[in-house]
């Protein structure tokens, strides 16, 4: 039963007009939320309204759905009824599905997804980089000879112009530019702009893929739903009439588009509740969202502001250690600029006797670590912390948190070696990684038929379940290592009376298994060559009846079967190499690849006491931890403008370490807004810098305000070993009281 607190009491006598909550970590958002919405329900909504729910991810539609029917069945209402919660995607399709005459589309039109939306950019991106021999010359820094220029053109253009190109038709659909408006509004400009050029140019590409198959992306939708509501005045209002109620969660990672939908359903005289914590903002950068949008909200004079600031999460040290940090940061961060990156309300601890209390206080339990770690010893020192603790704490939950996907696949690695139960949340868990992983050496074979070096690490995936142990290890090195000695692997596969490699294969009696066993994987590979013939989710799924066991592994294989499908689709000349280098993304981590695990549906950490969850802080929001380790917190994940400091968007290769996105999107609104804006090159650049530091300086307090009683911090010196500690985690060491 929930029993609200005062400020959540405040909140849940909302009735009428507009709304909006400043709610710190901790403070209960979620369920006050719901329970206001099913409070409406019973209170205000008549037969054919619901009230709307606005959230920002698809796992929290499941949780809102679920606490909101536990309310109204306490109610004693009838559950599922009188309310819709949605993504914005989703709302947006719900508005543009019901009249998409109104936005040009055919009944029958449908989305693609993000992956198949991503490489139909990939595409469109790298046939301009081969069309475009000189493409961003002027940009490369003057020091590159003939040789490294080619080499930079090769291996490092496609990728940036991939992100450029994002980046900017993701923002001219957020300011409802199509391509036909923005090369009239740059025939019209006066100026050169030749990143929009470059940029417009793949835009107008990807447009047209997407025509070609009466397709719309997800950014399209948002843009067509507005579209939509403001082309139609009688439909507006019958969906103002059908949601006379609107609640908006995580409104600090609004867009502007996402406002104006909000805005026009609500109407100015509308019902519109908006709650978010500004502090927690973490989706800024090269996106559209900002949160300035619940800000200035908040201070419009028409709309009543409340407070949320109590959280029953973390300790009171552990609160006191966030709040240290927004009052440093208001106070005495080093950049003048980035000061207002966290604001007031601070998070106040639970009265006594309140309902949802704080964990008992641990100070000790606190540790800001200032040695230097080099990459492998941060994650050995966190590693080796946790093994003794999941032991003596079998009934707690852990985390950690790392900012980059590939880091955190390290910390898994070294995790299982040490024998220590994990679960994941990155782009693709570990069992996805090994399972593409596998396919994609065996595909890259066949691919390669005639190659020995693929012959023996192919002998090594076939033999994977056995490579943890000791006494098979070896065995399978040497095996492997002699079948890449095999310089006519047709001599292995099909030997004839006087070419027989194994049979010539110096085995001795008491290694008769090895041959049986080279027999057996003989007869394994030949059956591989046969499926070469058919279509490649076939291939995968009858290669993967002989490499895996798990129903869990089985099941992976058939979706990965299922992406290549959509994947020939869109790509009907691909073969076996083009299709191995996609499987290959995903094995890397490169790639988000969604498995069968809670991250599709809601992650509930609780359902991992005695497991350490690795996670990006990104994943991390929205959940908690009895014990969190927050990793690499130097000047490069977490910089701060100050001399030294270097951005991941800023390549090495570009002169004057122009951030080339920023300055395309720079040049994008200077030629659709002249009057407004004037391109000054490097001026984007900076305040992109400042942008990524004030995101970061959030990304590390969302990171401290996972923990209820334990939080452990450390930096690492980074790659080339010359990176410092983040200047945050120098201000609060020493602090944490």
């Amino acid at each position: 039963m929930f029993k609200p607190r005062k400020s959540q009491e405040e909140v849940l006598n909302y009735r009428k007009g507009y709304l909006g909550v400043s709610a710190v970590p901790g403070s209960g958002k979620t369920q006050t939320l719901s329970c206001l919405a099913a409070r409406l329900i019973k209170e205000k909504i008549e037969d054919e309204q619901e009230v709307l729910i606005v959230t920002l991810v698809n796992s929290a539609v499941e949780n809102f759905s679920h606490r909101v029917n536990g309310f109204i069945q306490e109610l004693g209402l009838l559950p599922h009824i009188g309310y819709r919660v949605r993504t914005l995607h989703g709302l947006s399709h719900d508005i543009v599905r019901e009249r998409p005459s109104l936005v040009g589309l055919s009944s029958d039109f449908y989305i693609i997804d993000d992956r198949t939306a991503e490489q139909i950019l990939k595409d469109t991106a790298q046939a301009w980089v081969n069309s475009n021999r000189y493409i961003l010359l002027d940009y490369l820094t003057p020091d590159c000879d003939e040789g490294k220029v080619n080499w930079i053109k090769r291996e490092h253009l496609p990728n940036l112009v991939n992100d450029i190109a994002r980046s900017f038709i993701k923002q001219a659909k957020d300011l409802q530019l199509t391509p036909s408006m923005v090369r009239n509004k740059l025939d019209h400009s006066g100026n050169t702009f030749p990143l929009v050029e470059m940029a417009l140019a793949i835009y107008e590409d990807y447009n047209h893929a997407l025509s070609y198959r009466g397709a719309v992306d997800f950014d399209d939708l948002i843009r067509l739903a507005l579209e939509a509501l403001k082309g139609d005045e009688k439909y507006l209002n019958r969906l103002r009439s059908r949601w006379p109620y609107i609640l908006e969660d995580e409104a600090q990672d609004s867009s502007r588009l996402q406002e104006d939908i909000l805005r026009l359903l609500a109407g100015p005289s509308g019902n519109w509740v908006r709650v978010g914590d500004p502090n927690q903002a973490i989706y800024e950068t090269f996106t559209t969202a900002s949160p300035k949008f619940l800000r200035d909200f908040i201070k419009e004079k028409h709309v009543t502001a409340k407070e949320l600031p109590e959280s029953g999460r973390s300790s009171v040290s552990i609160i006191n250690l966030a709040n240290t940090l927004t009052k440093w940061t208001m106070e005495e961060y080093p950049v003048a600029e980035i000061r207002d990156s966290l604001t007031t309300p601070f998070i106040k601890p639970s009265e006594p006797g309140d309902p949802q209390p704080n964990p008992p206080d641990m100070p000790e339990k606190i540790k800001i670590i200032a040695r230097k770690f080099s990459p492998k010893e941060e994650i050995d020192f966190v590693v080796s912390s946790l093994k003794q603790w999941v032991n003596e704490n079998p009934d707690k939950t852990a985390a950690v948190l790392v900012l980059k996907n590939d880091y955190g696949s390290k910390v898994v690695d070294e995790l299982k070696k040490n024998k220590i139960d994990s679960v994941e949340l990155l782009k693709s868990t570990k069992s996805t990684r090994d399972a593409a992983g596998a396919i994609t050496h065996i595909i890259g074979y066949l691919a390669r038929p005639s190659s020995p070096g693929q012959l023996g690490r192919l002998y090594e995936v076939w033999r994977r379940k056995d490579k943890d142990n000791e006494e098979l290890k070896e065995e399978i090195m040497i095996i492997a290592k002699e079948l890449k000695t095999c310089n006519y692997v047709e001599d292995f596969l099909w030997p004839r009376v006087d070419r027989d490699w194994l049979r010539d294969l110096d085995i001795k009696d008491e290694e008769r298994h090895i041959y049986d066993e080279l027999v057996k994987f003989r007869h394994i590979v030949r059956r591989w060559h046969g499926t070469t013939m058919l279509p490649v989710e076939q291939l995968i799924i009858t290669v993967a009846q002989d490499l895996f066991t798990e129903p869990s592994e089985l099941a992976l294989a058939h979706k990965l079967a299922l992406a290549l499908v959509q994947t020939r689709k869109y790509h009907p000349g691909w073969k076996l190499p083009e299709f191995a280098r996609e499987l290959s993304g995903i094995a890397k981590n490169e790639r988000k690849f969604l498995g069968f695990s809670d991250e599709e549906t809601g992650f509930d950490p609780e359902k991992y006491r005695g497991k350490v969850v690795v996670a990006t802080m990104h994943k991390a929001k929205g959940l908690e931890w009895d014990r969190v380790h927050l990793m690499s917190v130097n000047n490069y994940d977490f910089p701060s403008t100050l001399p030294g400091d270097t951005f991941i968007s800023e390549k090495w290769f570009i002169r004057n370490s122009l951030n080339l996105t920023a300055e395309t999107i720079s040049q994008l609104k200077a030629a659709v807004n002249p009057d407004l804006f004037e391109y000054i090159e490097g001026e984007e650049t900076i305040k992109s810098r400042l942008s990524c530091a004030s995101e970061r300086l959030r990304l590390l307090y969302v990171g401290i305000t996972r923990a209820r009683q334990e939080l452990i911090i450390t930096w690492n010196n980074g790659r080339k070993f010359d990176k410092e500690p983040a200047i945050p985690l120098v201000a609060l060491t020493g602090r944490n009281t």
